[in-house]
């Protein structure tokens, strides 16, 4: 049976991501996987507003990418209303980590991880999306993590915010896709940054062994590849989430864990 479907045009070869003119804002911006999308999204051409509350980090970034800090600590609602509204592309990054039995887990840890993690993305969308919906182009990417698709005893707060951002993530997607814009998620597994440095430092002093051990028979157990990502690796994934092939993808989860998931 002859096919007599007319052939599709070739797509023309794909092109460095151009963001210019397009504005950024990366919370968590001043170390590990924030301060390599802020490099790599000016590197793309875009203005970049580096938000932190480290302020000393934040400026570094901000001078080495030519990109502007934002100071602020993202458990406080109130900063948040103090920083940019006109914003295209949104990458809700900042995190932070406490591990411990749900027996034994502090109530008010628990809760300044939901307001750093999820109540911030969701303010931080509220604000943008106004801007985005009349320009007929936006995109918000959220930093997740293989615990927003699976779960590790004693990470209960962090556990249930990654999974929080991934449903608000989705609801963003579509409530955007009338507008040009797109919602979606990055889930590393373990990365080379600080926070990743210090828990394998803990491991190795709580279970008398190496650092070298942690990582491949503690850590990174349930994933083929027994190396950390390199926060370049989560920033290129962002990055081309963010460009001109990208605008039918919405909605989605995108695993970077070395095969946890698969496994």
């Amino acid at each position: 049976m002859t096919n007599t479907s007319p052939r599709p045009a070739a797509l023309p070869p794909a092109a460095p991501v151009d963001l210019s003119g397009r504005t950024a804002l990366v919370t968590g911006g001043g170390s590990g996987i924030g301060r390599a999308c802020v490099l790599a999204l000016a590197q793309a051409g875009a203005a970049v507003h580096v938000v932190d509350r480290d302020a000393p980090a934040a400026e570094a970034v901000a001078a080495l990418a030519g990109a502007e800090a934002r100071v602020a600590d993202l458990a406080e609602a109130g900063a948040i209303d103090l920083l940019p509204a006109e914003v295209d592309i949104l990458v809700n990054n900042a995190g932070l980590q406490h591990v411990a039995p749900l027996t034994e887990f502090p109530p008010e840890c628990f809760d300044l991880i939901q307001k750093v993690m999820v109540t911030a993305p969701f303010l931080l969308m509220r604000r943008t999306l106004p801007h985005m919906y009349a320009r007929g182009w936006g995109r918000i990417v959220n930093v997740s993590s293989v615990h927003g698709l699976r779960a590790s005893a004693y990470k209960s707060a962090y556990v249930a915010a990654k999974h929080a951002l991934e449903g608000l993530s989705k609801v963003a997607a579509i409530e955007g896709a009338p507008h040009g814009v797109t919602s979606n998620c990055v889930n590393p597994g373990y990365v080379r940054t600080p926070l990743v440095e210090g828990q394998v430092r803990d491991q190795a002093a709580a279970h008398g062994i190496g650092e070298g051990d942690v990582l491949a028979g503690v850590m990174l157990a349930r994933s083929p590849v027994k190396r950390l990502l390199e926060p370049e690796e989560v920033a290129a994934a962002v990055l081309w989430l963010c460009g001109p092939h990208t605008g039918g993808v919405t909605g989605v989860s995108v695993p970077l864990d070395g095969g946890w998931t698969a496994n």
